[in-house]
């Protein structure tokens, strides 16, 4: 793709140094500017009306490495889509990670707490046959005192009641003991006694249960939280009514997969995942069918498309300066539902302009985007910088390469502060595609890119709305004026009674300018139709009429006074008086 080199202030764009406190900002906004200027004073020839071209979507043009990675591209997509994995939502591999180590140091302390709560319960059953087993020794001591053979099965029986602890380790010398002293008819005691640490084994038991699930639930946790979640997608899927299953041979599906590969500089993985995200956010804001919503007009005078430039690309126009109309700017940016609307209805505006786009090989498949900064807001209007900036977010990553050239013209000196802040958030492939004009190179800048039929009056081009006097019967024509002389063209009017209409616009500075008739009858009075007048760059082109009544012709003069060369476009036709 041949890239244009803009003289003078109509330069590409280089990544600025921000510079924190406001002193020194200006002071570098004012030595870029006095550098432009410096550059203008040494251009001395006006550049011809010059154009650029697309990079090819031919496979066949395409570099070795280049092919490869789009075949690799087309690999993996075909395998996700047929695989059903385009949007499978994988958790990153560093949380994945921290998950596996937390499960697995879980696992490792379980045994330990387990163990520790027997161990617990173990301790708490010792005191208490401990704390019973005084009573017992001192039992026989007040029996010798009164009465041996009537206290002694009275100091036996707690040590029955205590047997079903004698089945813990630590208590097995105290069982014997117990069961020596029992009697041996006393069977329905010893039921009941049975029948009570059974009861509660299992409530140890259930305790444990609700404690430490089971193995087998912590292992079907386990798998639901490791299966992915897996969204049903159509293999049928498309983008930009592009299918994008390769194996279907659709022409259309190489030229947007390049889109997304030179976007990440054929970076395959990169540009995958680009892919993978753009669909993604349609789909979660309905993106394909907004087209069918209902989102006002009110913004149309500040985004719209507005014929094509040399090569056929539309045209798309960004004029911020109606944001100058403070009820405008309420209603677009407000407050944060109004930005929410503001970027769905520009969203609306893109997909109307893709629809415009023929995605195919040899084709046009991108825009030319100008931004008029003429009377607009300055960069200190926080809400209108909020949503420049996640519009901008918006149109990389989701649209990659739709914008062959990004036009701004009638650039303010604010401009170069506010560019230091936004171009971080550029990537280098994107600034080079930014052209900047001041006011006075606007008209020279865009006739670069596009034709003067195409440019809009307002901006020193001959389209204006509703008109169609012109068409495309009357060819453009161009002469130079040299500095410091005058230049004279002329239309010849031979039809006695025939209208001529012309318009005329200049290029390169203000001079000097002035339109008569002059009759082929040397005894006839030459008419003034204008008289002198100053002709300023960025003045709207000069349109006028003329009938006469006798052969002639009619002159339009251009005194250039100044030390710079000019450059004048003009165009006329006849109109012929009905019979």
């Amino acid at each position: 793709m041949t890239v244009e080199v803009i003289k003078a202030e109509a330069v590409t764009i280089s990544t600025p140094e921000v510079v924190a406190p406001d002193e020194p900002m200006k002071a570098a906004v004012v030595e870029e500017t006095e550098k432009a200027a410096a550059a203008v004073e040494e251009t001395e020839k006006v550049a011809k009306s010059s154009s650029y071209r697309e990079e090819s979507n031919f496979v066949s043009d395409l570099k070795e490495f280049e092919k490869k990675a789009l075949s690799d591209f087309k690999a993996k997509l075909e395998d996700a889509i047929l695989g059903n994995t385009l949007f499978q939502t994988e958790k990153p591999k560093k949380e994945v990670k921290e998950t596996k180590e937390k499960k697995k140091k879980e696992k490792e302390e379980a045994p330990p707490a387990a163990a520790e709560a027997e161990k617990e319960k173990e301790t708490e059953q010792t005191v208490k046959v401990e704390g019973e087993e005084a009573p017992k020794e001192e039992a026989p001591a007040t029996a010798e005192e009164e009465k041996k053979e009537e206290e002694a099965p009275a100091a036996e029986e707690p040590k029955t009641e205590e047997s079903p602890a004698a089945e813990e380790p630590k208590t097995e010398e105290a069982a014997p003991a117990a069961e020596e002293v029992k009697p041996e008819g006393d069977a329905d005691e010893k039921e009941k006694i049975i029948q009570e640490c059974e009861a509660e084994k299992k409530e140890e038991i259930a305790a444990d249960a609700v404690a430490v699930p089971p193995a087998e639930e912590k292992t079907e946790e386990a798998e639901t939280e490791a299966t992915p979640v897996v969204e049903v997608v159509d293999r049928e899927i498309s983008l930009w009514g592009v299918p994008l299953l390769p194996s279907k041979g659709e022409e259309g599906t190489d030229v947007v997969l390049l889109k997304f590969l030179r976007a990440r500089e054929f970076k395959v993985n990169e540009a995958f995942e680009m892919l993978k995200k753009t669909l993604l956010w349609r789909k979660e804001n309905n993106i394909d069918s907004i087209l069918e919503e209902d989102l006002g007009e009110d913004l149309a005078a500040a985004f719209f498309t507005n014929g094509v430039d040399r090569e056929g690309h539309p045209i798309s126009y960004n004029a911020y300066g109606v944001f100058e109309n403070q009820e405008l700017y309420a209603k677009a940016f407000g407050d944060e539902e109004k930005r929410k609307h503001f970027l769905r209805w520009r969203i609306q505006q893109l997909e109307k302009e893709v629809q415009k786009l023929q995605l195919k090989p040899g084709c046009v498949t991108s825009l030319l985007q100008i931004s008029d900064l003429k009377n607009s807001p300055s960069p200190s209007k926080k809400e209108l910088r909020v949503a420049m900036k996640q519009a901008v977010g918006i149109l990389q990553d989701n649209y990659p390469e739709l914008v062959a050239r990004n036009i701004f013209i009638n650039v303010p000196f604010w401009y170069y502060a506010f560019n230091a802040l936004l171009s971080p958030f550029l990537t280098q492939r994107t600034r080079s595609k930014i052209v900047v004009a001041r006011p006075a190179k606007t008209t020279e800048t865009l006739l670069k890119y596009i034709a003067v039929e195409e440019i809009p009056a307002k901006f020193g081009g001959f389209k204006r709305e509703n008109d169609y006097e012109f068409g495309g019967e009357s060819e453009v024509a161009e002469v130079f004026v040299k500095a410091g002389s005058s230049e004279s063209i002329e239309i010849p009017a031979t039809e006695v009674g025939g209208t001529l209409l012309w318009d005329a616009t200049v290029v390169g500075g203000e001079v000097s300018y002035k339109e008569e008739f002059v009759p082929t009858d040397a005894g006839s009075y030459t008419i003034i139709i204008q008289k002198g007048k100053k002709v300023a760059a960025g003045d709207e082109p000069i349109r006028n009429t003329f009938r006469n009544n006798e052969p002639g012709k009619v002159v339009l003069t251009v005194d250039n006074c100044s030390g710079k060369k000019k450059r004048v476009l003009y165009r006329y036709k006849t109109k012929k008086t009905a019979a």
